[in-house]
Protein backbone atom coordinates (compact mmCIF):
# COMPACT_ATOMS: atom_id res chain seq x y z
CA UNK A 1 0.00 0.00 0.00
CA UNK A 2 1.61 3.12 -1.08
CA UNK A 3 -1.18 5.88 0.39
CA UNK A 4 -1.60 5.37 4.01
CA UNK A 5 -4.61 5.07 6.47
CA UNK A 6 -3.49 8.61 7.79
CA UNK A 7 -2.37 10.21 4.50
CA UNK A 8 -6.17 9.31 2.77
CA UNK A 9 -8.17 10.57 5.77
CA UNK A 10 -6.56 13.90 5.79
CA UNK A 11 -7.68 14.21 2.09
CA UNK A 12 -10.63 13.22 3.33
CA UNK A 13 -10.91 15.67 5.63
CA UNK A 14 -11.57 12.75 8.21
CA UNK A 15 -10.36 13.25 11.70
CA UNK A 16 -7.88 10.97 12.44
CA UNK A 17 -9.60 9.85 15.80
CA UNK A 18 -12.76 8.84 13.86
CA UNK A 19 -12.39 4.77 13.45
CA UNK A 20 -15.42 3.92 12.51
CA UNK A 21 -14.67 4.22 8.78
CA UNK A 22 -10.87 2.91 8.73
CA UNK A 23 -11.72 -0.54 7.44
CA UNK A 24 -13.66 0.95 4.35
CA UNK A 25 -11.02 3.86 3.93
CA UNK A 26 -8.48 0.86 3.70
CA UNK A 27 -10.45 -1.25 0.92
CA UNK A 28 -10.70 2.36 -0.87
CA UNK A 29 -7.02 2.79 -1.19
CA UNK A 30 -6.28 -0.83 -2.19
CA UNK A 31 -9.27 -0.31 -4.61
CA UNK A 32 -7.47 3.44 -6.19
CA UNK A 33 -4.19 1.86 -6.08
CA UNK A 34 -5.49 -1.36 -8.21
CA UNK A 35 -7.64 1.13 -10.82
CA UNK A 36 -4.79 3.69 -10.98
CA UNK A 37 -2.45 0.85 -11.97
CA UNK A 38 -4.54 -1.24 -14.53
CA UNK A 39 -5.48 2.22 -16.01
CA UNK A 40 -1.88 2.98 -16.29
CA UNK A 41 -0.98 -0.55 -17.38
CA UNK A 42 2.43 -0.24 -15.23
CA UNK A 43 2.62 -1.91 -12.05
CA UNK A 44 2.87 1.01 -9.10
CA UNK A 45 6.17 -0.80 -7.57
CA UNK A 46 7.48 -0.22 -11.43
CA UNK A 47 7.15 3.90 -10.75
CA UNK A 48 8.43 3.60 -7.26
CA UNK A 49 11.46 5.58 -6.20
CA UNK A 50 12.88 5.07 -2.66
CA UNK A 51 9.60 3.51 -2.64
CA UNK A 52 7.60 6.39 -3.26
CA UNK A 53 5.28 6.84 -6.00
CA UNK A 54 5.47 10.23 -8.13
CA UNK A 55 3.75 12.95 -6.44
CA UNK A 56 1.23 13.25 -9.29
CA UNK A 57 -0.13 8.83 -8.91
CA UNK A 58 -0.39 9.30 -5.03
CA UNK A 59 -2.67 12.53 -5.69
CA UNK A 60 -4.67 10.33 -8.52
CA UNK A 61 -4.57 7.62 -5.87
CA UNK A 62 -6.43 9.96 -3.16
CA UNK A 63 -8.59 11.76 -5.61
CA UNK A 64 -10.57 8.38 -6.56
CA UNK A 65 -10.42 7.52 -2.36
CA UNK A 66 -12.24 10.81 -2.66
CA UNK A 67 -14.56 9.95 -5.06
CA UNK A 68 -15.31 6.94 -3.95
CA UNK A 69 -15.66 8.01 -0.24
CA UNK A 70 -18.35 10.46 -1.16
CA UNK A 71 -20.50 8.85 -3.83
CA UNK A 72 -21.03 5.38 -2.55
CA UNK A 73 -23.76 4.65 -4.68
CA UNK A 74 -23.29 4.18 -8.51
CA UNK A 75 -25.86 7.29 -9.17
CA UNK A 76 -25.94 10.66 -8.50
CA UNK A 77 -29.09 13.49 -8.06
CA UNK A 78 -27.16 16.56 -8.64
CA UNK A 79 -25.57 17.60 -11.93
CA UNK A 80 -22.23 16.78 -11.53
CA UNK A 81 -19.64 18.64 -13.39
CA UNK A 82 -16.08 16.80 -14.28
CA UNK A 83 -13.23 19.04 -13.15
CA UNK A 84 -10.55 19.62 -15.45
CA UNK A 85 -6.48 18.42 -14.60
CA UNK A 86 -7.62 16.02 -12.09
CA UNK A 87 -7.59 12.30 -12.01
CA UNK A 88 -7.66 11.72 -15.81
CA UNK A 89 -4.57 14.28 -16.44
CA UNK A 90 -2.45 12.95 -13.78
CA UNK A 91 -2.81 9.46 -14.98
CA UNK A 92 -1.83 10.25 -18.22
CA UNK A 93 1.39 11.39 -17.41
CA UNK A 94 2.32 7.34 -16.62
CA UNK A 95 -0.21 5.95 -18.83
CA UNK A 96 2.05 3.03 -20.80
CA UNK A 97 0.26 2.79 -24.32
CA UNK A 98 2.24 -0.24 -25.42
CA UNK A 99 0.98 -3.41 -25.74
CA UNK A 100 3.20 -6.18 -24.89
Amino acid sequence: MYVTLCEAKKHLLVDNSFKDDDEYILALIDIAEDAVSININIPLDSITVGGELPPAVKAAILLLVGNLYANREPVAYTAVNKVPYTFDYLISLYKNYSTK
